[in-house]
């Protein structure tokens, strides 16, 4: 699959043309702990892209989101492996291409065996899960095909991870399917000559 042409429907905003609020959240998230990753928008020079340029557009919200990502993504109970492992369970649900993009290379520096994200790509359930990738993966896949988990489900998340961790399981879908919806309304781009990983699903 190619890349996709520039048709974001918000387009980016200069930096000198960014309100005084817009200027605040901008500089929120440019000085947070984002700008330390390369695959981050936050960490590029120039005007914020990614869900962060959608949020631009509603600085109130744009700023209580991104300190909600901040803490989903930074301040988890769970391991990066298996937070990422989730992000990329939405990614798929939802075929967002660029988030996909922006966090493969995380979750791989995390951990993830590249043929469980490579199955989970393709919208196949992944062979050689550990006990932990299992449940993360089983977990985020019925909560969002079903809108909710079965008692049996919710047991072995609890006993597992504890009700913290299956607070922020929840809580880093749900943010996800937010940032998934910003990205495919916007029509986000991925980076210029990055092949789309997402193929359809039948």
């Amino acid at each position: 699959m190619t890349d996709q042409a520039d048709n974001r429907r918000f387009p980016l905003i200069p930096l000198d043309r960014l309100t005084p609020e817009q200027q605040a959240l901008s500089e929120a998230i440019k000085s947070g702990p984002r700008s330390k990753l390369a695959s981050s928008g936050a960490s590029k020079p120039g005007p914020l892209g990614g869900p962060f340029n959608v949020w631009l557009r509603s600085p109130g919200i744009g700023n209580l989101v991104q300190q909600l990502g901040e803490e989903i993504r930074f301040r988890s109970s769970l391991s990066g492996k298996l937070n990422e492992l989730a992000i990329l369970v939405t990614a798929r649900n939802w075929t967002s291409q660029y988030e996909w993009v922006a966090h493969h290379k995380l979750a791989l520096e995390g951990g993830l065996n590249p043929k469980i994200a490579e199955a989970i790509a393709q919208g196949r359930r992944p062979e050689g899960m550990d006990a932990d990738e299992t449940l993360v993966y089983e977990f985020s896949t019925e909560l969002q095909a079903f809108k909710g988990v079965s008692d049996a489900m919710f047991a072995r998340a609890v006993a597992r991870f504890g009700e913290r961790g299956v607070v922020d399981l929840i809580s880093v879908n749900g943010f996800y399917v937010l940032v998934s919806m910003c990205l495919n309304v916007d029509r986000t781009p991925v980076p210029p000559g990055t092949p789309l990983p997402l193929p359809p699903l039948g």
